[in-house]
């Protein structure tokens, strides 16, 4: 007979009318790790919010067994103190206080009503030890870097005692070896009996991770696959979470490159001053007209800082070398000329750097070329409206109206919005920063077809990913870079990921 920790049954939460959840059942057995996983919106982070008493009791139907208690959480603290605790992807941390006070904060120790910080400095030790962090618990979090700042969170949550972790895209900010290192945590942890939960769109992760995997779609059960049962493999999850089978994730386009220059580096080389060296160093590099050319490589090989070195981002990077545009010589000191030159860029903290998160979808797209709506420094609000409307239908952005606020809408239609941001100043050659970075596998597709659309209109597109199925499946040529150089160019047909991470690691 299983033991269940937790069991959720029947739940359903609405907000103003619109069905977040629908009857919802959601069993975990004790001691195991149980991935949550669904398209953006599908209800996953809502459910979870519902558990830990974010929602609280009497704001949602259905009923919470944990621990074999029927719960009724009123607010974070009591689902904290039954052993609940939910780390979500943006940390919960204070940047200018130190390790151990974090690990600590609303949950200090005290001798004969004074707080004890030393005894929280030796704790706090202990604690660190058992995720594999061996820092000083004196140091600040903000000289800490994000992978080792959610190995403190778990810290925290082990001083409280937790029984059921729960992490909500624990690894959508981590590089590869940081990413690693958290799943083998959770491994080390389940030995010690913890239950965890987690939050992912990285299928792969959940692959390797995962005892069982509940799917969630439009706020619904859909069905839970079971990792002994050989249950737990991409296209089962892909076929459940967009109740479809989805044969070939990558799209094939209809139009190929026609061999023509648009864009040549040669010798580019780019310095930062601020780090005192060159990020991209003598490369050479061309992208022709109607084609996706991908850039891979490890974490800090240099692939943003090049984009943004041809971006005209001459504020941090000094650059030295050729670049032409049509076979015609082009200097680029400023991202307005780069942009008049045809070039875009859409970032890949598109959270951070690439969108207005608490204005409409009109007015991000607008924003990048308001002269093109202006009269006499007055912009046409009937024309904006239109060109929103007209990027809206022909990007798919899922929304009722172009007024939504833009930080309300789910990463796939956030990404589609900063893509017509870019788009509405007519380039060239789109350079796209991690294009598909945290959105779900249907979103994914959506993302794809519009770069197809796009090269297919006779754009072209600079693709950086470290996706490397991502990069193989939708370049093509690709070219990999390490330590700032440009280590190989690989067409598609030679490509391979053995021979990219070869290249990567020189």
């Amino acid at each position: 007979m299983s033991d269940y920790i937790l069991e959720m049954k029947n739940i359903s939460k609405e907000f103003t009318g619109v069905k977040a959840l629908s009857n919802v059942n959601f069993k975990v057995e004790r001691g195991e790790i149980h991935c949550l996983v669904g398209e953006n919106g599908a209800g996953k982070s809502t459910l979870m919010k519902v558990l830990s008493g974010v929602y609280p009791y009497g704001e949602y139907e259905g009923d919470i067994v944990f621990d074999g208690n029927v719960q009724q959480f009123n607010k974070i603290s009591d689902s904290v103190e039954t052993g609940i605790v939910i780390i979500y992807q943006e940390l919960a941390l204070f940047p200018d206080l130190s390790v151990y006070e974090n690990i600590f904060i609303g949950n200090e120790l005290q001798r004969k009503g004074v707080l004890d910080w030393n005894e929280a400095i030796v704790k706090s030790k202990e604690l660190l030890n058992k995720v594999n962090l061996h820092i000083n618990p004196e140091i600040l979090i903000k000289e800490l870097g994000v992978g080792k700042q959610q190995l403190v969170e778990i810290a925290k949550a082990l001083s409280k005692k937790v029984k059921l972790l729960i992490l909500d895209e624990p690894t959508a900010a981590l590089n590869d070896k940081d990413s690693e290192n958290l799943l083998d945590l959770l491994r080390e942890l389940k030995k010690q009996g913890i239950t965890s939960i987690m939050i992912s769109h990285k299928l792969n992760e959940v692959i390797s991770i995962a005892d069982k995997a509940t799917v969630l779609r439009d706020g619904q059960t859909i069905t839970t696959l079971d990792a002994s049962n050989n249950e737990i493999n991409e296209n089962e999850i892909i076929k459940n979470m967009v109740g479809r089978e989805i044969e070939d994730i990558y799209p094939k386009r209809n139009i190929p490159a026609t061999g023509d220059v648009l864009l040549e580096l040669t010798d580019w080389t780019a310095y930062d001053s601020r780090i005192g060296r060159n990020v991209a160093e003598n490369v050479n590099l061309k992208i022709n007209y109607g084609e996706i050319v991908g850039i891979a490589g490890l974490m800090g090989a240099g692939r943003t800082e090049l984009a943004l070195s041809i971006f005209g981002n001459s504020e941090n990077y000094k650059t030295s070398g050729h670049i032409t545009i049509d076979n015609q010589p082009v200097t680029l000191k400023h991202t307005s000329d780069a942009i008049k030159a045809g070039i875009a860029y859409v970032t890949e903290d598109r959270k951070g750097d690439g969108l207005f998160l608490l204005q409409d979808i009109k007015q991000n797209i607008s924003i990048s070329n308001l002269k093109e709506l202006a009269n006499y420094g007055v912009v046409n609000e009937n024309e904006e409206i239109k060109v929103a409307e007209d990027y809206r239908q022909s990007l798919g952005i899922k929304t009722p109206s172009i007024q939504q606020t833009v930080g309300n809408l789910s990463g796939g239609n956030q990404q589609k919005v900063s893509i017509g941001k870019w788009l509405y100043v007519g380039p060239k050659l789109l350079i796209l920063d991690e294009p598909t970075r945290g959105i779900d596998v249907g979103a994914k597709l959506e993302i794809y077809t519009v770069m197809n659309k796009l090269i297919e209109s006779g754009m072209s597109i600079l693709m950086i990913s470290s996706e490397l199925g991502e990069v193989l499946g939708m370049s093509d040529r690709v070219y990999v870079m390490a330590k700032g150089e440009i280590k190989g160019e690989l067409s598609t047909k030679e490509a391979s990921q053995e021979k990219i991470m070869e290249l990567a690691t020189q």
